[in-house]
């Protein structure tokens, strides 16, 4: 069976990110008999310059995307995406328009502790952001998240308290846009190919099975 290693760049505040994150889960359980896939979640910042305390969500969204009209057009279309794919998006629940640094720090410490922990974790950040309306920018909701996922409260309220990995997280971002990055989600496959957007599953299927066969093809060349 062969390996390939998904690195995801995303935002926990971009719900075409979830929407990906719910296709890519979908797809890799299509192919799991087929392909041994390991993921890893990479930092990005839609907002960067966000304060710390966040901001008013409805009113930044309406000023980005050209009026309330415009908003809800667009959540109407991500709400029906997200049904197809088990996503209930509350984009009403949600006040505060979160700065993202610390929610990327959570999940960068939960990758130390092993890819599943991550995968929990990141999956919560997005549930916690887009169905419950929590402020994920808060250190108190980070904590509950990183505790609900096995990690211990005691040492993430601890490490957020700090500047532990700020750096690193900022570094990560700013290297993924040096290679093109620009918008997100952004899968990497095998550090060779790339697939931009929340693509359908069908896309990731595809591209898993054709990245094995043309792995499993050069091992059978180099033998």
């Amino acid at each position: 069976m062969q390996r390939i290693v998904i690195d995801v760049v995303s935002d926990m505040v971009c719900p075409w990110c979830y929407l990906g994150k719910a296709r890519l889960d979908l797809a890799i359980a299509e192919v799991l008999d087929e392909v041994s896939i390991d993921v890893n979640w990479r930092p990005y910042r839609l907002n960067p310059d966000y304060p710390p305390e966040g901001v008013d969500q409805k009113a930044e969204l309406e000023k980005k995307l050209g009026g309330a009209e415009k908003v809800e057009q667009a959540h109407d279309m991500l709400k029906q995406l997200g049904k197809e794919v088990g996503i209930d998006f509350n984009f009403d629940a949600i006040k505060v328009g979160p700065n993202t640094l610390d929610a990327h720090r959570l999940s960068l410490w939960a990758h130390a502790e092993g890819r599943e922990f991550q995968d929990r974790v990141v999956t919560e950040l997005f549930r916690a952001n887009f169905e419950q309306g929590l402020n994920i920018g808060d250190h108190a909701v980070l904590a509950d998240i990183g505790e609900k996922a096995g990690m211990s409260r005691e040492v993430v309220t601890k490490l957020l308290a700090s500047d532990a990995d700020k750096d690193t997280v900022v570094a990560e971002i700013d290297a993924a846009q040096q290679m093109g990055v620009a918008g997100v989600p952004f899968f990497i496959l095998d550090q060779k190919y790339a697939v931009s957007g929340a693509q359908s599953k069908e896309v990731l299927i595809n591209a898993l099975r054709d990245i094995a066969r043309m792995k499993l093809e050069e091992h059978r060349a180099m033998n």
